[in-house]
């Protein structure tokens, strides 16, 4: 008897360390990717910081500073000048890129979630057969996917070549010819595909068991939906809006290739004209924009993780 209390009492006593061991095993694991992760954000991070915070040579071009306590204001303040100032042209560019990021982000979850629920619901033996085509393209790269839809919406493409055989237009529109509408049609299409597979997941994930318990209490199929089935994937809802949502705000090529004019000019736009500018007059205030973007960015990540947090602790 006395040996076998003994042998309890030894037990509990290696399990703080068999969960030490066993943490710093996976730390151990795991460090050499944190590290990696690290440098390739913290590296990039001050080269930019260094830049906004630098000074002009004699010639105009931006000398990174890599000592803080010889930064400089002048870029901040000229790119608050752009953004608020009496010439701004920052501002409205920034409000339209919310504008066909919100409309973007809806449409595509307009489509996305009935995809994504049918084959998560009704699929059936054909699941795989569908999620291979979602998985699809994906394969084929973001610049090959736009550059068809250039050739689509040519004045003589099949786009405009349907209409007119329906009868729907009278004669062939320019859709490439800065139509805000075309831009946030291709960010949709670009970006869709990444909404659909995380919805997927999450609805896949659902307890058919509790659908059928809200059937069972006497819901019909829209209430046991609204009741049972949206609530239960709002977290890959969330999750879902917050993979799309983040590139869309920085894309610059979809307006570049689908319309290129200054009236449907996004901020990624103006970043890229900023850092690419001739002699790098405006990489300044282009490393500073860039962490204007950052911040903005950060604020829907901390609402994505406190959401998650609180649906895990409700979930336990």
């Amino acid at each position: 008897m006395a040996q076998g209390q003994e042998r309890v009492g030894a037990g509990r006593r290696d399990r703080p360390k068999q969960k030490e061991a066993h943490r710093l095993f996976w730390a151990a694991l795991a460090a050499p990717g944190i590290i990696w992760l690290a440098l390739l954000f913290v590296v990039p991070f001050y080269a930019i910081l260094a830049i906004a915070g630098g000074q002009l040579d004699l010639f105009g071009v931006p000398i990174a500073v890599w000592n803080p306590l010889h930064w400089s204001s002048a870029n901040y303040s000229a790119a608050w000048h752009d953004v608020a100032g009496s010439s701004a042209f920052v501002g409205p560019t920034i409000l339209r890129t919310l504008v066909y990021v919100a409309l973007a982000s809806v449409i595509s979850l307009l489509i996305a979630y009935p995809a994504a629920y049918f084959v998560a619901r009704f699929a059936g033996r054909r699941k795989a057969l569908f999620l291979i085509l979602l998985i699809a393209p994906f394969w084929i790269s973001y610049m090959m996917r736009m550059l068809a839809w250039i050739d689509l919406l040519q004045t003589n493409g099949y786009v405009n070549k349907t209409l007119s055989l329906l009868h729907l237009i009278g004669q062939p529109v320019n859709w490439l010819g800065g139509l805000g509408f075309t831009v946030v049609l291709g960010l949709v299409y670009g970006y869709i595909p990444y909404l659909i597979l995380v919805l997927y997941a999450g609805l896949d994930r659902i307890d058919p068991a509790l659908i059928e318990a809200g059937r069972d209490l006497g819901l019909g199929r829209v209430r046991t939906f609204v009741h049972v089935t949206l609530p239960l994937s709002r977290q890959a809802i969330l999750t879902g809006m917050l993979i799309t949502v983040l590139p869309m705000l920085g894309d610059y090529f979809t307006n570049q290739l689908l319309s290129g004019t200054p009236g449907t000019t996004m901020f990624g736009n103006v970043i890229d004209d900023q850092l690419s500018s001739s002699g790098g007059v405006l990489q300044g205030e282009g490393a500073v924009f860039s962490l204007l973007f950052l911040l903005v960015l950060i604020a829907p990540m901390i609402y994505y993780v406190v959401a998650t947090n609180r649906s895990s602790r409700g979930a336990t």
